[in-house]
């Protein structure tokens, strides 16, 4: 195979999104027609050169046949909508039934979803696995809040050790999602502003009371659903086939939920406070495509040295095998 056509194939490969399992049948029948087409046009008293730039022109962009590749293939089974939307539906039984302050349920729940996005990360992260990710967060980010509790030294040690771990683990996150596709890199973030804002509701002055406890109980029901419509989220855009689609209703049913929150803290929460969840939740939405985009350079940079290279310059143009 050529330099050239390996560049082509890895931009089709990097824009079509596809999940491992479906990826490597899909690039190897596409690359199996090239092959087939380089063949026949050689046999037609084609050189080398020549018929794979007529193969190239023939097939067109890599964009329009990584959409035309990622809209045959992106929407997920049911099945998969399931296993992506379960965390959501746990957690929304969770607050909706009152357990949240159970501490068994709570660690039978939270050990349930980190064991699940371990075993996940650790084969192959499928798609669904995006979901379960973003949730793990959750304990994460009730660690840290906890821990700013803590008598001023113990604080300063989290500052420390705690907050750089958390930060890590986010970031590999956001990374590993990000290199999927950005579209999941965004929605394993999108609870962390949604739990905020309840946190923010529930302990507008960040101290813990009686009453911090009865406002929890009376805002349960009200998370349980911010969950359900979490689930709906992300059960919508893995059914939807058109990617332009897809980041609209992500961006405007998130936002929705958003405004659900605020709307039932409205006594609670400021305009500050307002704004400032609304610049977070666009931030997180924002993020991932930036890094994709970073991700996508340094990827590309890689290919320079080797087009480069004597021995690519000169051992390529005649390999096609």
């Amino acid at each position: 195979m050529t330099l050239e056509l390996a560049q082509y194939l890895e931009q089709i490969r990097q824009s079509a999104k596809l999940e491992r399992l479906d990826e490597t049948g899909v690039m190897s029948e596409l690359e199996a027609h090239i092959e087939d087409t380089l063949e026949d046009l050689t046999n037609k008293g084609f050189s080398k050169e020549e018929a794979l730039q007529t193969c190239l022109d023939r097939m067109g962009s890599t964009r329009l046949i990584a959409r035309q590749i990622y809209e045959a293939h992106s929407q997920g089974s049911w099945k998969q909508v399931t296993l992506s939307i379960l965390p959501h539906l746990i957690f929304a039984l969770l607050f909706a039934l009152n357990w949240w302050h159970y501490p068994g349920w709570l660690t039978i729940v939270l050990l349930l979803t980190l064991a699940t996005a371990v075993y996940g990360w650790w084969n192959g992260k499928p798609n669904w696995v995006f979901s379960w990710l973003g949730v793990s967060l959750i304990p994460v980010l009730a660690v840290g809040i906890l821990l700013l509790y803590l008598p001023k030294a113990w604080t300063l040690l989290s500052l420390l050790v705690y907050f750089p771990l958390a930060l890590w683990w986010v970031f590999r996150i956001v990374v590993e999602t990000t290199r999927r596709d950005w579209i999941f890199g965004s929605l394993a973030l999108v609870p962390l502003p949604i739990i905020g804002g309840w946190f923010l509701t529930i302990a507008p002055d960040f101290t813990f009371s009686e009453e911090t406890m009865a406002r929890a109980m009376y805002y349960a029901p009200w998370i349980a659903l911010s969950f359900l419509v979490l689930a709906f989220i992300i059960a919508a855009i893995i059914r939807i086939r058109q990617r332009w689609l897809r980041i609209t209703f992500m961006i405007t049913s998130a936002a929705l939920t958003l405004n659900l929150i605020i709307f039932q803290a409205t006594r609670q929460l400021g305009t500050t406070t307002f704004f400032g969840m609304m610049l977070i939740t666009w931030g997180i939405f924002l993020f991932p495509p930036v890094l994709e985009r970073l991700l996508r350079k340094g990827k590309k940079s890689l290919w320079k040295p080797h087009s480069m290279s004597p021995a690519a310059s000169a051992g390529t143009p005649n390999d096609t095998n």
